[in-house]
């Protein structure tokens, strides 16, 4: 069996401390003098550590302070409607429409799967995201059942995908693919979004890689942005 490397344990501690919340987002991690101290290694090993999770974007370093957490989705570069981020002046809902549910593939999903997923049934379920009481985005999410076991919505940590993954799963979002356009509303999202038919409004089709060997996470999202833009945080 491979030894482990110290950086590698370190990193590993450090990183699931911040995916279950003992190291919040905003806070700061204990210094490099006494990560040393703690686990009884040098300086240059914590430093390598603290190196992966910047790349990793868990952590940036602020001169003077020490290694700050960061809400990583925010520095994946993915596109989102203003106000999902948290953003204050927004009461923000999240309602399930469609429960997580065992079916085969959506033969509309933009991107090809791999041959592993064809053989597996996949998990769907969709949302509708709420500002301010006003509908903004229907969203349909699909993953493989072979890579993920069925989650239920109200095992959701506070309404989130992602943070579910990250605080129960230790599964990370490590990047995505997107395709955007304009398109007409059609009969099930005007009637979701509360809009006309025909009304246009961005598509975004997410194809979104994770830490887990095997899992991807497909992202279909109808966005009406006549009032909330985008801007490139999202949180699924």
């Amino acid at each position: 069996m491979k030894k482990v490397k110290k950086y590698q344990q370190i990193l590993e501690y450090v990183k699931k401390r911040i995916q279950t919340g003992k190291y919040p987002v905003g806070s700061y991690l204990p210094s490099e003098h006494d990560l040393c101290d703690q686990f009884n290694i040098t300086r240059t090993t914590v430093r390598k550590a603290l190196d992966e999770l910047i790349k990793e974007g868990f952590i940036v370093k602020e001169q003077g302070r020490g290694s700050k957490v960061l809400e990583r989705q925010k520095s994946l570069g993915l596109l989102t409607v203003k106000g999902f981020s948290g953003a204050t002046g927004y009461k923000v809902k999240t309602v399930v429409t469609k429960e997580p549910a065992i079916q085969e593939w959506d033969a509309s999903i933009p991107f090809s799967l791999t041959e592993e997923e064809k053989k597996s049934k996949c998990i769907y379920f969709q949302r509708v995201r709420y500002i301010d009481a006003k509908p903004v985005v229907l969203e349909n999410n699909w993953y493989a059942l072979d890579a993920l076991e069925q989650i239920e919505s109200k095992a959701f940590v506070k309404d989130s995908f992602f943070k579910t993954l990250s605080q129960k799963y230790l599964i990370e979002i490590m990047g995505a693919e997107q395709e955007l356009k304009s398109i007409p509303a059609a009969k099930e999202v005007a009637k979701n979004l509360g809009i006309k038919i025909g009304t246009p409004i961005l598509h975004i089709s997410v194809r979104f890689q994770t830490s887990k060997p095997g899992l991807v996470l497909y992202g279909d999202l109808y966005c009406n942005t006549t009032e909330y833009p985008i801007r490139n945080s999202y949180f699924l």
